[in-house]
C-alpha cells in the first residue's frame, strides 16, 4: 500500500514538478526552493522503489 502511494507521487512529480537534470542545474547554484524540489523528488524516488 505504502509502494503504491509513492509510485504515484513519483507519477505526479514527474508531470509537476521541472526536472533540473534536463535544464543542466549546477547544484552549488541552486537556490533553497530548488533544492527542496530535488530533495522531495529524491525522497519520493527512494521510497517508491
Amino acid at each position: 500500500m505504502k509502494k503504491k502511494v509513492f509510485q504515484l507521487l513519483a507519477r505526479i512529480n514527474k508531470k509537476l514538478l521541472p526536472s533540473y537534470t534536463k535544464k543542466k542545474l549546477d547544484l552549488a547554484q541552486a537556490n533553497k526552493v530548488q533544492l527542496a524540489i530535488i530533495g522531495w523528488k529524491l525522497w519520493v524516488t527512494k521510497n517508491a522503489l
